[in-house]
Formats: C-alpha cells, structure tokens, sequence
C-alpha cells in the first residue's frame, strides 16, 4: 500500500499556507502581514505591486496556527471530493477568483485588513452541496446549507470581532455561483 497525493490542488495550497505559517512564526515574522494580507480601503494604493498581489495571496497567509488548522481541517475534508469532481485546475481558477473577489470587496468597502482561507472555505462549502446537482434542478441540500452557514455569517456580522463573516458570505455567494454555473466533470462523460 502506498501513500497518494490525492488532491495536488487541495494539498499543494495547504502545504504552502503551513510553509509561509511556519516561516512567519519563526524565520520571518513580518512574511504574511507584508505579502499575504490585502489592506483595506484607504491601505490600497493601485500604483503599489505589492498590494495587487496580496488580492490574490492574502488566502495564503494566516494569522496564528489555529487560524490555519481552522480552515485546513474543512479544506482538506472537502476540498479532495470537489477536486475528483471539478478537476484540479477547475478548482485552482474558482479559489483564484475567489480570493480576487474577497479582496476586491474588503478593498472597496472595509477599512480592515484581509487575511486568510476563510473565503475559500465558504466557497467549498456551498460549492460542495452541488456535487449531485442536474441542470433544471436545485438541490435541497444547497438550500439547507445557504441558511445554516449564510444565515449565522449574517448573525455574526452584527457582532465586532476580528473575524470577515463578509469574506465568508461572498466567499459562499461565490461557491454558489461556481455550482450553478459549472456542471461537474462527471456530467460531460
């Protein structure tokens, strides 16, 4: 018996985020505030490099350990079925565009910095009850989980934390658009 890599999407993205954790917490403490951390509106400056590029990686930086182990244990819960399902590269472009629109919209409308996979958790999540999804159709299950994990994002976003239930609600409006807009892969055999 051997050891697969399974999901190179999923895992590559996640031993990544645990590199640039692991050299923020040691080798280069300034590493995720200063390359993988999107500013908020005011913070942004269109004619900085630096800043166009943290719209993309600011899903690879982490605040702490646990922030990351949060969000990797359902990434890597759900994110191997939607790779088989959608393909590597599929999934690849929907996180890309995902992070894009995430840090998009903190920049447009949030004075707060930006850091973190919960965006792309949230899309997974609602990407996920599609995955015996037909044309025509829509399914109870995406139903069921657009109140569950939209509806208690919108409850939280009432209370002050240092939390983006905003990167999680557009990251779950984009998983939902992604489902109703992609078949899965299997469908076109």
């Amino acid at each position: 018996m051997r050891i697969k890599y399974n999901a190179p999407t999923v895992l590559t993205f996640t031993l990544l985020c645990a590199l640039i954790m692991l050299l923020t917490s040691t080798l280069a403490p300034n590493l995720a505030q200063n390359w993988f951390m999107v500013p908020g509106r005011g913070g942004f400056s269109p004619l900085s490099l630096k800043n166009w590029v943290t719209l993309f990686t600011h899903i690879i930086g982490h605040a702490n350990w646990q922030h990351l182990i949060g969000n990797f244990t359902l990434i890597l819960l759900i994110g191997p079925m939607l790779e088989e399902n959608y393909g590597s590269r599929e999934l690849l472009i929907m996180m890309v565009i995902t992070a894009l629109v995430t840090g998009a919209l903190n920049v447009i409308f949030f004075r707060s910095y930006l850091m973190g996979a919960s965006g792309v958790v949230f899309m997974m999540i609602l990407l996920s009850s599609f995955t015996n999804f037909s044309k025509g159709e829509i399914p109870l299950t995406f139903i069921l989980v657009l109140i569950l994990y939209m509806g208690v994002q919108f409850l939280n976003s009432l209370n002050t934390d240092n939390i983006s239930q905003f990167a999680h609600i557009i990251g779950g409006l984009c998983g939902s658009f992604f489902g109703f807009l992609r078949p899965d892969k299997r469908s076109n055999k």
